[in-house]
């Protein structure tokens, strides 16, 4: 639906549809798993920012609002081989 939503509050990487739910998609990508990884780094300040950016987005995308959404992360770490974890429903708020 969309890519890079930004707002004040925030950025969402990727607003996408599975059937009748919005995705929210969180993309992380970190070169070694040496301070935890990439799903490691979307912190709970990371996900409010995420929630705030959702928020704006459902009020500018009024067409939106009639589906149900949830909050994914693609978590990309590249040493010591490329590895892609999808997290589907990562975080509630």
């Amino acid at each position: 639906v969309l890519r890079n939503f930004r707002c004040k509050g925030g950025e969402i990487d990727l607003v996408m549809l599975e059937g009748a739910t919005l995705v929210l998609v969180e993309v992380r990508y970190r070169s070694s798993e040496e301070f935890g990884g990439a799903a490691a780094s979307v912190t709970w300040r990371k996900q409010r920012r995420l929630a705030n950016a959702a928020e704006y987005l459902l009020l500018v995308h009024r067409e939106l609002r009639r589906h149900p959404a949830r909050f994914e992360v693609v978590a990309i770490s590249a040493a010591p081989e490329c590895k892609v974890n999808w997290i589907k429903s990562a975080f509630t708020v």
